[in-house]
């Protein structure tokens, strides 16, 4: 399961809450980066480093191979498409994602910018343009009851992906 979306809207929240209740493994790839240094350079405009991918597609491929792992990053076009059976694209209200930002210290052009990304459906064009269509799901993600929704639509999916896979 790959959750791709823009910084705020949710999917680390969503990942881990679905992880401990399908009894599947969780990765947030920012956090894996950050523990094995996974890093080619560091952006002085966005204040943030630049992930090198190949080294993160590395670091995941044997685990991935196992199965039964969720992927939370905002971007998705360089994870190679077989280690996916279904993306969820998390989506939020522009209003709500600008305060969940800026109380991260999100400011000017960084923040502008992911505002812009989410106006945009950046995340969830690369997703369509990444995987194939039908396993590209959009979810609300403004609320505690979206994202209760949300965890029975997936756990849903889950089971019915279980009973016609296994």
């Amino acid at each position: 399961v790959l959750f791709p979306g823009t910084p705020g809207v949710g999917k680390t929240t969503l990942g881990k809450e679905l992880a401990a209740r399908a009894g599947l493994s969780y990765v947030n790839v920012g956090d894996l980066a950050k523990e094995g240094e996974l890093y080619e350079g560091f952006d002085e405009e966005y204040d943030c480093p630049i992930l090198d991918e190949d080294r993160v597609i590395d670091e995941l491929e044997d685990r991935m191979s196992e199965g039964g792992v969720i992927v939370d990053y905002h971007g998705c076009d360089f994870f190679p498409e077989r280690w996916f059976h279904i993306v969820f694209v998390l989506r939020t209200e522009n209003s709500c994602l600008y305060d969940r930002l800026e109380s991260r210290g999100y400011t000017g052009k960084k923040l502008q910018d992911n505002i812009q990304c989410e106006i945009f459906q950046t995340l969830y064009e690369e997703a369509v343009l990444s995987y194939k269509k039908e396993i590209v799901h959009q979810l609300p993600s403004n609320t505690p009851e979206d994202l209760e929704r949300n965890l029975d639509q997936i756990l849903q999916w889950i089971e019915q992906w279980m009973k016609d896979n296994n």
